[in-house]
């Protein structure tokens, strides 16, 4: 028996033929195959978009096309979508009994021999034989599509051996001696537990010694992701980043660091007692971080930076031995890697790429060359290459489970990586305790993004992204021309018109062909100096938006920073939002991230459609918040009993407007704090008592001796060893400004990391190092 489904792609009608065929597919499901059956082509798309576990097709070459524009007819449309759905189906091709069958094979182009695995006439053979040589290719398929890991890990525990180790549950047995375990062991299923095994497991591999099927996975996954060498790690991005900054710089060396990074690279500088450059990215009116600047990346400009810090005065060299740069940023802006690497290459020897939300680059032609394993000698000559890393959170946007994560490596010859010593920083982070199906996730990850499926696969997100982009312009078009009803709506972050390809004219962005826009990558360029972005200093082509990554912006600032009268404050549309159970990505002043990942479809983007429109008649109606946000009112009643949802969105946008918080947030990262001391140094201060919480309308002058970092949006503003300045300082001018907005508005308070909240006062504390110490 085998499990799976098979397409039976044939004409309808087909006399004797068509009984056959019936028969045959009678035998398929006595061997335990679910028939699929087709009679045309669109009816066969619908199959191979719909049923991942085909397992085999048999295909009739005189399959009606059905209107299908592949001039060599249904059959060749049919073995083209299996060609860029699946990796290696074996496919029969059904032949017709009219005619001879060296004209008919005459008759194929020569392609199709390269793409089928044999064919059939129906009335030549049995119905069982027939199905048993569907049976037997798809029990093969089934077994060669496993990718190495996850087949030794299926095969083991197929074995239904006891286990004699660790983890002390024995394949879950534990749990059934329990009432709560039991219920533990139901929810998740026995083979969670049964495949949650020691590294003691010898068949299968080690990730410390990169063996075995373990091994195997990883070099495989090095060469689906291009990479030299490629490492699984099973703690996130957040370890895999301090992994590498902790291998490429040591204490008292300077590290080149674009101040748009995830905190754990900040924590790789605390571990490794690096002294830090910052490289400050550009910022437009939303309050959105842009890439670098170019220029600030020239050999001249960087010189200069690290000749103007402080910290750098005490290290070892004034040659930086690494450069850290997220790509793409958290708002989906992705640098042309090559351009950027060849800039900062006199700089320094390694090139970290932080690439924890695009894994998966590589694998559609848009974003070529703007991924870091693009980066080789085929690109750069060896001689002025860096090394480069890319680390990737695979669970966040590729199919993997939580907490998966891979670096990448592609080594130079100014800086080699060798493995062994590489392998040091690797086990000083990683666990001897790895959660085996996590390895299991990051095989079949790769597996899902090899060859044409891959493509296939991102395409549709990136497809649907465009689409729910263009439908949000174009509902905003209609409901202008409508003229029944306030004319505004909300918009999306991305360029008003495009330069056509195929014409060569400018067009309304809406008005775009799909299919052009998600295969021209100059449709997102970054244009320089262009208002839609509102970045300044930047070149033709040097940075592209990342389609799937879709900015929902709302009425009342613009990219370029002019305000209006009136406005929708972001924090409050997502809050609706949330009520109606969407969970947006990430919220700032007056824009939203939503994500098309992988498991997005025009349903779920639909129900997002459908919230926008809800909330603008809301809004519009005036209708009362305890309708619209009942937990809100329920929650802080005294603010907000009586208010209206139009009421709100004034008072907030008012705030907002009065406090400047867009503009404080824009200088705090625009004119970075002092640098005192390195961060290792605070941090000793930290865990050995030397320093106290201070609030922030007494923090002037003080030394930092944690990060603080706000979300919105996410990026630290204050690093330890760093000044918090003057009290009309840009930094404790943002800080208060956040104070004041959360008494001001309770229940949208921004996620402030490294800021205490007194319980009694509500004022802000920050860890500072003690005056006295």
């Amino acid at each position: 028996m085998v499990n799976g489904a098979v397409l039976v792609a044939v004409p309808e009608g087909r006399v004797p033929a068509g009984a056959q065929l019936a028969r045959i597919g009678k035998e398929l499901a006595d061997q335990g195959l679910e028939v699929r059956w087709a009679a045309q082509v669109e009816e066969a798309r619908a199959v191979l978009q719909t049923e991942a576990g085909l397992a085999g097709a048999m295909v009739a070459w005189d399959l009606p096309d059905g209107g299908d524009t592949d001039r060599e007819g249904g059959g060749a449309a049919v073995l083209r979508l299996i060609g860029q759905r699946f990796r290696n189906l074996p496919v029969l091709l059904v032949m017709s009994h009219d005619g001879d069958a060296d004209q008919q094979f005459e008759r194929l182009p020569l392609w199709v021999s390269e793409v089928v695995s044999g064919y059939i006439w129906p009335l030549e053979d049995t119905p069982a034989f027939i199905a048993g040589r569907v049976a037997s290719a798809a029990r093969n398929y089934h077994e060669a599509i496993l990718p190495p890991f996850f087949k030794a890990l299926r095969h083991f525990d197929q074995a239904h051996e006891y286990s004699w180790h660790t983890p002390a549950h024995s394949g879950g047995v534990a749990f059934l001696k329990s009432p709560v375990g039991r219920q533990f062991f139901d929810y998740y299923g026995e083979r969670l537990f049964r495949t949650d095994l020691s590294i003691s497991v010898g068949e299968l591999g080690s990730l410390f010694e990169h063996n075995g099927p373990i091994g195997d996975a990883e070099r495989n996954a090095a060469r689906v992701f291009g990479a030299d060498r490629t490492y699984f790690v099973l703690h996130g991005d957040s370890t895999a980043d301090r992994m590498v900054g902790h291998y490429c710089v040591t204490g008292d060396e300077i590290a080149l660091v674009d101040r748009n990074c995830h905190k754990s690279v900040l924590h790789g500088l605390v571990i490794s007692g690096a002294r830090p450059v910052y490289l400050v990215p550009t910022r437009n009116g939303y309050g959105l971080a842009g890439p670098l600047p170019p220029a600030h990346t020239d050999p001249d400009a960087v010189r200069a930076s690290v000749a103007a810090n402080p910290l750098t005065s005490g290290a070892v060299s004034p040659d930086a031995q690494y450069a850290v740069i997220t790509n793409s940023t958290y708002d989906g802006l992705c640098y042309d890697t090559v351009r950027t690497a060849r800039r900062l290459a006199p700089s320094t020897p390694r090139l970290h790429f932080d690439e924890a939300w695009f894994a998966y680059a590589r694998f559609h032609p848009l974003y070529e060359g703007r991924y870091g394993m693009a980066v080789g000698p085929d690109v750069l000559d060896d001689e002025v290459r860096p090394t480069v890393f890319a680390t990737q959170s695979t669970h966040k946007l590729l199919a993997a489970l939580s907490q998966t994560a891979m670096v990448h490596v592609r080594s130079a010859p100014r800086a080699p990586v060798e493995h062994d010593r590489f392998n040091e920083a690797f086990m000083m982070h990683g666990t001897t305790s790895p959660l085996y199906p996590g390895i299991a996730s990051l095989d079949v990850a790769t597996a899902m993004m090899d060859g044409a499926p891959g493509r296939s696969l991102i395409d549709e997100a990136v497809t649907e992204a465009i689409r729910f982009r263009q439908a949000v312009v174009t509902s905003g078009r209609r409901i202008a021309e409508a003229g029944d009803r306030p004319g505004w709506f909300f918009g999306v972050w991305q360029p008003d018109t495009v330069v056509d390809p195929r014409t060569g004219e400018r067009v309304d962005f809406a008005d775009v062909p799909a299919s052009v826009l998600s295969r021209e990558p100059r449709c997102w360029h970054l244009e320089p100096d262009a208002d839609w972005h509102g970045f300044s200093g930047l070149d033709e082509g040097y940075c592209m938006l990342d389609p799937i990554k879709v900015t929902i912006t709302c009425p009342g600032v613009t990219a370029t920073g002019e305000r209006a009268d009136w406005g929708i404050p972001a924090r409050i549309l997502t809050a609706y939002l949330a009520a109606r159970g969407i969970v947006v990505e990430k919220t700032d002043s007056y824009s939203t991230l939503v994500l098309f990942s992988m498991g997005i479809t025009k349903g779920k983007w639909g129900t997002l459609m459908d919230g926008l429109m809800d909330f603008k008649a809301l809004h519009d109606g005036d209708a009362p918040l305890e309708r619209v946000l009942p937990e809100l009112c329920a929650e802080h009643p005294d603010r907000y009993a009586g208010l209206t949802l139009k009421q709100l969105c004034r008072q907030m946008h008012e705030h907002l407007a009065r406090a400047e918080l867009i503009d404080a947030l824009d200088e705090a990262f625009r004119r970075l704090p002092e640098p005192v001391l390195p961060p290792q140094h605070c941090y000793r201060r930290l865990v050995r008592g030397g320093t106290e919480r201070v609030p922030v309308s007494k923090a002037v002058d003080r030394v930092a001796a944690a990060m603080v970092t706000v979300t919105p949006p996410g990026i630290p503003v204050l690093m330890p060893g760093e000044s918090t300045g003057a009290a009309d300082g840009p930094l404790l001018r943002y800080l208060r400004a956040l104070e004041e907005f959360d008494r001001r508005f309770p229940g949208f308070r921004s996620e402030t990391h490294g800021v205490t909240i007194d319980r009694y006062t509500g004022d802000y504390l920050i860890e500072c190092l003690s005056q006295d110490g």
